[in-house]
């Protein structure tokens, strides 16, 4: 008998998806700290929804038959407890689920801002008239900074608006839809000729505050910064500043830090920023979509063939 265990966030709905399960699987879904810790131990396999680490982290057994562990996420940084991390666990994730949605989403972010789509609804509310004019978006220079799986598909969407596509990487190369890939310690120098920087990347060690005041003062001033990897790669307070001063053209973020973002941020009230929250790749549907994915995995599992998106911990 394999005993998959899932853990979602209180209140939340089963995972759905998960149908016609073989009758040699036991599926049982928890949300309660109490109930964690009493089905942990005899877990095989482990889907986690629900990404409050503590909790995890708090009731990971010692002694345990944990196997696999799969995140209904692309980010796996919610997971990065020593007990899981630096143990011989599988660990995998829902790449590919929301690499179009969030694409879709970066694409709504450039054109709104190259069409000053804030101002329009605030003379709206003002119910002012008010004639301007906006950028073409044809022949700007986009740096995705993540060039994975969803920084891949942004590309591909900005690349039609005729974007050129830069991508940055651990490593350069060449792939599809960018006009060239630069290795990290390239970033330097490619932000003062991006008119658009994107946030794809997972939150690491590496990009963790990456984009700090130096970095925002790199950017020209008239730049957008589009961020949908993780909130904590950008520091927040030197954005605010970069916002407050001119120095910063506009921002979309869909994740912040911190998250959520508290009564009273100035993040909220600066019109030259869109806030969403964390939803980017949330496409209705997305959630049976999670568990499809997850069904299909699990039957490599039970046939004992390798598994798709096993995480890479050395990245």
């Amino acid at each position: 008998m394999t005993r998959v265990l899932v853990l979602v966030a209180p209140g939340e709905a089963p995972l759905p998806g998960l149908d016609d399960l073989p009758t040699t699987v036991e599926l049982r879904t928890v949300s309660s700290e109490s109930d964690l810790r009493r089905h942990l131990p005899q877990t095989d396999v482990l889907v986690v929804t629900d990404f409050r680490t503590d909790l995890l982290e708090r009731c990971w057994p010692d002694e345990h038959r944990i196997r696999w562990v799969h995140a209904t996420s692309a980010g796996v940084d919610a997971l990065m407890f020593p007990a899981l991390w630096d143990s011989d666990v599988l660990l995998t994730n829902a790449r590919g689920v929301f690499d179009l949605g969030i694409a879709e989403y970066v694409l709504g972010a450039v054109l709104m801002h190259a069409k000053d789509s804030l101002g329009n609804l605030a003379l709206q509310r003002q119910q002012r008239w008010q004639h301007r004019e906006t950028a073409l978006v044809a022949r700007q220079r986009a740096l995705v900074i993540g060039a994975g799986s969803i920084g891949s598909e942004v590309a591909r969407l900005l690349s039609a608006l005729d974007i050129e596509v830069i991508g940055i990487a651990r490593t350069a190369r060449s792939a599809e839809h960018f006009s060239r890939v630069l290795a990290s310690e390239q970033l330097d120098g490619a932000l003062p000729e991006a008119d658009i920087v994107v946030i794809t990347a997972p939150l690491t060690d590496a990009t963790r505050g990456l984009i700090n005041r130096d970095r925002l003062a790199r950017m020209r001033s008239n730049a957008l910064l589009v961020n949908v990897g993780r909130g904590a790669i950008v520091v927040t307070d030197d954005l605010v500043a970069a916002l407050q001063t001119g120095q910063l053209g506009g921002a979309v973020l869909d994740v912040v830090d911190p998250e959520p973002l508290p009564e009273g941020h100035p993040l909220w009230d600066l019109p030259n920023v869109m806030l969403s929250a964390h939803m980017a790749g949330d496409f209705i549907g997305w959630r049976r979509a999670l568990g499809e994915q997850f069904m299909a995995n699990l039957q490599r599992w039970l046939a004992d063939e390798p598994l798709l998106n096993i995480v890479n911990r050395g990245k």
